[in-house]
């Protein structure tokens, strides 16, 4: 089992910044990808940002430039750390971590936290 709880999501003004983290625990050797996904009332769940664990990184073009995601292996997180935040940036983020299945990578989802951006 893999488990994924998020943390650091709240209210920011917009420009502002915001860090948020994913602890993950289980069977943690075997993540191949980790990433943050967002979802706002109405629209579809998009990819936000990736990181592998060789540590090559991808974005959404709507956050590059903005957002970093990293990886601390000796706490078991990941974090998205948000700056210049939007008000179109608000969403519920939600950890994603990929694991080996028998018929290829199978995703792992946390429950997400509320980020709120005002204008």
């Amino acid at each position: 089992q893999l488990q994924l709880v998020e943390s650091g999501g709240g209210l920011v003004q917009a420009g502002g910044s915001l860090r948020l983290s994913c602890l993950a625990s289980g069977r943690i050797f075997s993540i191949n990808r980790m990433g943050w996904y967002r979802q706002a009332p109405g629209k579809q769940r998009e990819l936000v940002a990736a990181i592998t664990n060789g540590g090559s990184t991808n974005y959404a073009d709507s956050v590059k430039g903005r957002f970093t995601i990293s990886r601390d292996n000796a706490k078991n997180t990941v974090y998205l750390q948000m700056s210049s935040l939007k008000p179109e940036d608000t969403a519920v983020y939600i950890c994603n971590a990929h694991l080996p299945g028998t018929y290829g990578l199978v995703g792992y989802w946390g429950q997400g936290t509320q980020v709120t951006v005002s204008s």
